[in-house]
């Protein structure tokens, strides 16, 4: 096969990948699964969870603290065995809250960010929020996508604590790296959230921005009594008080999507972290400079 053939033919994958997962009635398809991914019948459990491991190719469920699962969803969120992310106690790290393949990381140019090559989008856009986003000018930010396979649940990077929730309603597009090179400002079209955190001990802080996508568009936090989801209606701005050792649980997904982690200018990546690469919870993921 020659060089061009080949370009020309993961081009029509990525063509064909995008279609059927964006041309597509995407809030009815991802309030569909949302339904049917809770249905406990062993018939449909079995299936679902079946055609799931097919397709997803790495599902690990040997790390999973349950051995049997009620439904997809079930299956989805599951917990994992004690020590199975082993949390770096070091004072100078952040560790990631969650698996993940890196996606772009580095530098945030005054208040720009990129998402793929080519495509950038800013602050303002993502946060909405002007005030919260001149917190993060010049700051630090990787994003974090994690794929259905993968474990779901997202953990506080350092003791901190959160004082409020803002909730983004939006669009349910694909997050994959097809989706990324082809729809520009994408994060900031789709359903999302903001936590803000103020690390313990330290003038830095840290903002996490899960962002749901198409079958996805649900985010559970456990410190607030409603789940963000299609048919949440608001308040917008959620008030809480939370409050989060190193490694705490703070929410899921309901199946796979990004998380953004955006930082102050004090914090830099980790030597670890690299574009492409699986990092999961736990490990490193910035510094203080």
């Amino acid at each position: 096969m020659t060089c061009s053939s080949l370009i020309d033919r993961v081009f029509q994958q990525e063509t064909i990948n995008f279609f059927l997962t964006n041309r597509i009635p995407r809030r009815l398809a991802t309030r569909f699964m949302g339904w049917f991914s809770h249905i406990e019948h062993p018939i449909v459990r079995n299936f679902s969870i079946g055609t799931w491991k097919l397709f997803a190719g790495n599902l690990n469920l040997q790390e999973a603290r349950k051995t049997a699962f009620t439904s997809l969803h079930d299956c989805f969120v599951r917990e994992l065995k004690d020590g199975a992310r082993p949390i770096d106690a070091r004072p100078e790290v952040i560790v990631s809250p969650c698996d993940g393949i890196i996606g772009a990381f580095g530098r945030i140019g005054n208040t720009t960010l990129i998402q793929a090559k080519g495509f950038s989008y800013t602050l303002e856009d993502l946060m909405i929020d002007p005030q919260l986003a001149a917190t993060y000018r010049d700051g630090t930010y990787v994003t974090l996508r994690l794929t259905s396979a993968m474990y779901h649940r997202f953990h506080a990077p350092y003791a901190c604590h959160v004082n409020e929730v803002t909730y983004i309603s939006g669009d349910t597009w694909n997050v994959n790296p097809t989706a990324l090179k082809r729809i520009e400002r994408l994060y900031c079209e789709n359903e999302r959230a903001l936590v803000p955190t103020r690390l313990d001990g330290s003038t830095e802080q840290i903002s996490l921005v899960p962002i749901a996508a198409i079958l996805v568009a649900s985010i559970h936090f456990n410190f607030i009594d409603v789940a963000l989801n299609l048919t949440y209606r608001g308040p917008n701005l959620i008030p809480c008080h939370a409050s989060f050792c190193k490694g705490d649980e703070m929410g899921y997904f309901q199946h796979g999507s990004t998380i953004i982690v955006l930082s102050t200018g004090g914090l830099k990546p980790s030597d670890n972290v690299r574009e492409g690469e699986t990092i999961r919870m736990g490990e490193p993921l910035l510094r203080h400079r």
